[in-house]
């Protein structure tokens, strides 16, 4: 594949034909004997992934040629050079979902130009109707199935040195058909709006995103607020508003509806039960229809 956009994007770029895990690839070189080669934005991408990881232990394995494993590669300093402090580290994730949704809006925008001219009849799938959004924390819907998923991860820190910085994974299903999809609840692009995506298109509006809101966020010191990060994943949260039932770390579990998302990243839940709000940290959050 070629990705002439994309590389110019990242400071470091490397595609390969086949990878376990991107993750795993990157986590590796990034802590390596050529780590320094590793700079930050630093990117590795494959077009068929084999034994990824997910949230929660779950699998995930990209088709060849059919989606996209994308792992990139932080290392976020202050204006001052000091590494973005630990507290601020979990707005990544919601950071690169925002990205994420922002790449598959902007490639539905142009598939919708196209539609204007012609839509397939043999094909119910018009990309003008299609709705593009974050699930919190960072899957990415598109007409509320999953079409992209996001897995961070530190890493190890050096001797002597602070944290080397942190790898985030992200899967988006580009052309899978129906019989290529991992659960019930997914899509691909290709799916909903009835064109195969450029991989090189969906890449580089990722990059692109990602820099944009990194950059806004390490320029204000990692705040959520005076960067416009939290107003962004707000607004592009369809959890916000919705009954919602939480799978909490320990097993238990909370229903209600999702009310906001506070100044840390967590998700604001009205319990449906006691009628107190709850912020959580980390859950798998299930939108209820009734």
């Amino acid at each position: 594949m070629e990705f002439t956009r994309s590389a110019a994007l990242a400071a470091r770029f490397e595609y390969l034909d086949e990878a376990g895990s991107t993750n795993d690839e990157l986590v590796q070189r990034a802590v390596g004997p050529d780590a320094s080669g590793w700079p930050d934005l630093s990117v590795l991408v494959t077009g068929s992934q084999t034994s990824g990881r997910g949230r929660l232990g779950r699998t995930w394995t990209a088709p060849a040629g059919r989606s996209l494993a994308i792992s990139l590669l932080v290392r976020p300093r202050l204006s001052d050079g000091s590494p973005l402090p630990a507290d601020s580290l979990g707005w990544l994730p919601l950071l690169t979902g925002a990205a994420m949704t922002r790449a598959v809006r902007s490639v539905v925008a142009t598939h919708a130009e196209a539609a204007v001219v012609t839509v397939d009849p043999d094909t119910d799938a018009d990309p003008r109707s299609v709705t593009v959004d974050l699930k919190w924390p960072n899957d990415v819907l598109m007409d509320g199935y999953k079409v992209s998923g996001i897995l961070a991860e530190l890493l190890p820190p050096a001797a002597g040195e602070q944290p080397g910085g942190v790898v985030i994974g992200a899967g988006v299903n580009l052309a899978l058909d129906e019989h290529d999809l991992p659960t019930l609840t997914s899509t691909s692009i290709m799916l909903v709006t009835g064109q195969t995506p450029d991989p090189d298109e969906v890449l580089s509006l990722y990059l692109a995103a990602f820099g944009e809101l990194y950059g806004a966020f390490l320029a204000t010191d990692g705040d959520p607020l005076a960067s416009g990060l939290l107003a962004e994943v707000t607004e592009l949260c369809s959890t916000i508003g919705r009954e919602v039932r939480v799978e909490l770390p320990g097993g238990d579990v909370l229903i209600g509806t999702a009310a906001s998302i506070d100044a840390d990243g967590r998700l604001v839940v009205d319990d449906r039960e006691t009628g107190e709000s709850r912020a959580v940290a980390a859950g798998d959050v299930t939108h209820l229809r009734y």
